[in-house]
């Protein structure tokens, strides 16, 4: 729709100041990254950024500039006289995107550009759109599948879910504040914790019951809660936001959690639990040093000042205006 392939049924598409409902492809000064990379297999890397820019009969010694320029700040001022067949994925899929810089667009759309690179060579490829972006200042309009690729690149995101769009924010808010389920589980990886639960009042505080466990609400969330007291309720918490209780201290010995190790998933860093309180299955991510081990049992601590809640009908946060 942004780049005039489809019409839009309501509402105005805007590229600075100008609305370009009726505005022919063309005329749209837009360009676009092609998954498949999209290059004429017959000509050089040179050619085939050229080829736009003949197209609009621009100057020789303007083209040759852009060109020069583009290869440069991608790294591919080597290959310009190779054919796209002589090239690896990441080196095709920077000619693509050098294509479209020369045009000097208003607008860059991507389209899933990283998706047919190997694990190494996309992160590499992401950061170089990073710093692409950061020199030319232009809007990148990108979509992808990959939330972690959305998280480090995007400055705003936005999550769309069967065409409808589920949430728009900083890449931050999006993980601190999700406004429904959908997002909390989107963002973040390994996903964020989802049970569902009951909201009880006992001894004058509010807990958090899902019938294996019940952990306690704190005092700041209580009057946002209260008007949800006996009504089922999605608990939603981070994996990181859950610690080993032996090496957590004090900073969330207040709830706690006895479990069974289901899955013991060493990266490095930290480590990964699955475990099972109850019927609940949960992920935990832990401090390296711990001392889990799987089919053995472990106390775990919930950092209840990240804690999510959900409206269970409508699958939207509870906050002060749904409360």
């Amino acid at each position: 729709m942004i780049a005039g392939l489809e019409e839009i049924t309501a509402g105005e598409i805007k590229i600075g100041d100008r609305v370009v409902n009726d505005v022919p492809p063309k005329d749209r000064d837009i360009a676009m990254v092609f998954q498949n990379y999209a290059l004429y297999p017959h000509m050089t890397v040179y050619k085939n950024m050229a080829y736009g820019l003949k197209n609009r009969k621009m100057p020789k010694d303007e083209i040759e500039r852009r060109i020069t320029e583009a290869a440069r700040m991608l790294k591919i001022d080597a290959f310009l006289d190779r054919q796209p067949n002589q090239l690896s994925g990441g080196q095709r899929q920077r000619v693509a995107m050098g294509r479209c810089i020369v045009r000097e667009p208003k607008v860059f759309l991507f389209d899933e550009p990283l998706s047919n690179l190997d694990a190494k060579l996309r992160v590499q490829t992401r950061a170089e759109i990073s710093k692409l972006h950061q020199r030319l200042e232009t809007t990148f309009i990108y979509v992808t599948h990959d939330q972690t690729e959305a998280m480090t690149m995007g400055s705003r995101i936005c999550v769309l879910r069967d065409g409808l769009m589920m949430q728009i924010d900083t890449p931050q808010n999006l993980y601190d504040s999700p406004d429904n389920v959908f997002v909390a589980g989107f963002i973040g990886s390994p996903a964020m914790n989802l049970i569902d639960a009951d909201l009880v009042e006992d001894n004058g505080r509010i807990w958090v019951d899902t019938g294996s466990f019940r952990l306690p609400v704190p005092p700041k969330h209580i009057e946002k809660y209260r008007p949800y007291l006996n009504r089922e309720v999605v608990f939603g918490v981070r994996p990181e936001h859950i610690y080993d209780r032996a090496l957590a201290g004090e900073v969330v010995a207040a709830a706690h959690i006895e479990a069974v190790v289901d899955v013991f998933e060493p990266v490095g860093s930290e480590v990964i639990l699955l475990v099972s309180a109850g019927d609940r299955q949960m992920t935990a991510k832990v401090d390296p040093r711990t001392s889990a081990r799987v089919h053995q049992p472990i106390e775990l601590c919930v950092d209840m000042g990240r804690m999510h809640l959900f409206d269970k009908t409508t699958a939207k946060v509870i906050d002060e205006k749904l409360a």
